[in-house]
């Protein structure tokens, strides 16, 4: 019997990764598009899909948002009101179903990274799992026994107030809805805007990753003391400089003070702020485990 093959598509808003396999073990094919206009890159996404349509039983798809995953919305599947040019109001999930005539399933581009991290990576054997994302924005996705948690709405965890120190930090936020909230402070734009320079041109032993580090930290505290988390796995760019886990460790430590007796917080912190065991490939690996596990 023929083996069974899913499509996975990670739409960020810098790229769309897309493979076609079955888990980390049997990737037959991948590929990555810049995200430019929809209607160029969503047609790169549909042409390298077309090429297996025949083989596949459907496909996953996280996406950058804010993302419409209420599947009673009428506006299911559109990306709504992004701050990236060309995308706002676009239904992606219309546009592949277009042309690619097979069953897909959405969810947040975060929630797929951490669908993979739960059932192959570094929270495979954890209940309830964090994955956030620090990068050219800042999201987070909450996994409670290997399905996505939703309320309302999806998570929004780029977008919490954390404590802002204007004589450590004058810079008033880059967010375009909230100012200094988590994303305005911390994602990649905030850095670039704030010192003139892009983040991973900055030197490791720059003054501003103690900074950068700080608020980090803040926002983990918020999402331990809220959601008890038993992992949390940070990936996106600001986290490759090589102070920041070891920081970040050690801000959370300081800024919980001991309140949460907890052995994985005191004394096995390095086990539990952990980076992507999947590494770059989180996000498309767990768009095929979000379609392979919805019986679909």
């Amino acid at each position: 019997m023929a083996e069974k093959l899913y499509g996975g598509i990670e739409g960020g808003g810098t790229k769309f990764n897309c493979a076609v396999g079955d888990g980390p073990k049997n990737i037959v094919a991948e590929a990555r598009f810049p995200t430019t206009t929809p209607a160029e890159t969503l047609g790169q996404v549909i042409e390298f899909f077309t090429a297996y349509a025949n083989d596949l039983q459907g496909i996953g798809l996280g996406s950058f948002g804010p993302f419409d995953v209420d599947y009673t919305s009428s506006t299911y599947g559109y990306i709504t009101t992004t701050p990236k040019p060309h995308w706002g109001n676009t239904n992606v999930l219309g546009m592949l179903h277009e042309k690619l005539k097979l069953p897909i399933v959405v969810d947040m581009d975060v929630v797929v990274a951490g669908l993979g991290e739960a059932k192959w990576g570094a929270s495979k054997d954890d209940s309830h799992s964090l994955y956030l994302t620090i990068g050219t924005g800042i999201g987070g996705g909450y996994i409670v026994d290997g399905k996505p948690f939703h309320g309302l709405t999806s998570l929004e965890m780029g977008h919490v107030r954390i404590p802002h120190d204007f004589e450590l930090d004058p810079f008033r936020g880059a967010c375009p809805y909230h100012g200094d909230c988590f994303e305005g402070l911390a994602a990649g734009p905030a850095v670039e805007k704030r010192l003139g320079q892009r983040g991973e041109t900055l030197p490791d032993d720059h003054p501003f990753w103690d900074i950068e580090a700080g608020y980090i930290a803040s926002a983990l505290v918020n999402y331990i003391l809220s959601l008890a988390p038993q992992r949390i796995i940070i990936g996106g760019g600001v986290m490759q400089k090589s102070s920041m886990f070891p920081t970040v460790r050690k801000k959370v430590q300081e800024l919980l003070n001991n309140y949460i007796n907890h052995d994985m917080l005191l004394n096995k912190i390095d086990e539990y702020i952990v980076p992507p065991a999947l590494g770059g490939r989180s996000g498309m690996l767990g768009a095929i485990a979000l379609i392979m596990d919805s019986g679909k």
